[in-house]
C-alpha cells in the first residue's frame, strides 16, 4: 500500500454469535490500517455488553460504533464512560453517559470515528446535522473523520452525505441491515454509502429467525426473536483515504459468504 494513503475496514451491524465469530475471523486476516465495526447488535442480536465489546477489541478491532440499541443492556452504561473506543450516538442530550466520537491513533496514523443517530422514523434525539457541525468546530485540524450515521430513512442519510461533502472523509449508513449499492466518492471528496449492511445470517429477516418475525407481522402479537444461523455473510466496506488531504480515494463494498 502506498505511503500517501491508508485503509479502513468497516463491518456492518454484527448480529449475535454467528456474526461475531465470522467478523472476528475476517478481521484477524485483514491488513487494513484501521478496523472498525458497528456493534450494537452483538448481544443476541439486540444490544452490546462489556464482555462482548472486549471480545471484539481483543481480535483486532480498533473502535466500535453503536446506535439506538446501545442502551438495551444496562451493564454497558458504566463501560461506555470508561472505554472511549466504544461510542454511542453523538446527538444525545447533554449528560447522557458515554462518548459520541473517538480519536483512534495507531502506527503513526490518526482517525476520528463519529456516531450519529437519525431522527426520521426513529426516536427523539438532537439534530444530527447540528451535532456534527459542533464536532467539526472542535476536532483537531487535518485528522481524517469517518461518520457512522445510524438511521432509518435513506433521504436523511443522503442529505447528511451532501451536508458533509468535503468536510469529512466518509459518511456511511448503518441500522437497516440491508446493504445498498450506491457507494461513491462525492464531488468534494467524501466517500458515501447509504447502508453498509450487516454481518450475520442472510437466511433470516435482517439477522433474526424468520418464523417469529413472520408471526409478529401476521398476528401483531409479541414474539421472542432468535438470532438466525444460516448463510452467514460478511458485509461492510473497504475505504482508502488520502493521508495528505484526508479525503476518500476509494470506497468498495464487501459482501462475502462464510463457508
Amino acid at each position: 500500500m502506498p505511503n500517501d494513503v491508508f485503509t479502513v475496514l468497516y463491518l456492518g451491524d454484527i448480529i449475535g454469535k454467528p456474526g461475531r465469530l465470522a467478523a472476528a475471523a475476517f478481521i484477524k486476516k485483514s491488513r487494513a490500517d484501521f478496523k472498525i465495526v458497528n456493534g450494537e447488535n452483538l448481544a443476541g442480536g439486540l444490544g452490546i455488553t462489556p464482555s462482548l465489546a472486549m471480545e471484539m477489541l481483543s481480535c483486532g478491532v480498533d473502535a466500535i460504533s453503536t446506535g439506538n440499541h446501545v442502551w438495551r443492556k444496562k451493564e454497558i452504561v458504566p463501560y461506555l464512560m470508561a472505554e472511549q473506543r466504544v461510542i454511542r450516538p453523538l446527538n444525545y442530550p447533554p449528560g447522557t453517559p458515554g462518548f459520541g466520537y473517538t480519536l483512534v491513533e495507531k502506527n503513526g496514523k490518526s482517525l476520528y470515528l463519529v456516531c450519529l443517530e437519525g431522527r426520521t422514523f426513529m426516536g427523539t434525539v438532537e439534530c444530527p446535522f447540528r451535532a456534527t457541525e459542533e464536532f467539526l468546530q472542535e476536532r483537531k485540524d487535518g485528522v481524517p473523520t469517518i461518520v457512522d450515521f445510524h438511521a432509518e430513512a435513506t433521504s436523511e442519510k443522503i442529505a447528511l452525505g451532501w451536508f458533509l461533502d468535503g468536510r469529512v472523509s466518509v459518511v456511511l449508513g448503518t441500522h437497516t441491515h440491508v446493504q445498498t449499492a450506491d457507494e461513491r466518492v462525492l464531488p468534494k471528496g467524501t466517500g458515501y454509502i447509504t447502508d453498509i449492511g450487516m454481518t450475520g445470517a442472510t437466511d433470516s429477516v435482517i439477522g433474526m429467525e424468520k418464523g417469529p418475525v413472520l408471526a409478529r407481522f401476521l398476528t401483531q402479537m409479541p414474539h421472542k426473536y432468535e438470532v438466525a444461523k444460516g448463510d452467514i455473510e460478511i458485509q461492510g466496506v473497504y475505504i482508502t483515504i488520502d493521508s495528505q488531504t484526508g479525503m476518500c480515494r476509494d470506497i468498495q463494498r464487501i459482501r462475502e459468504k462464510v463457508e
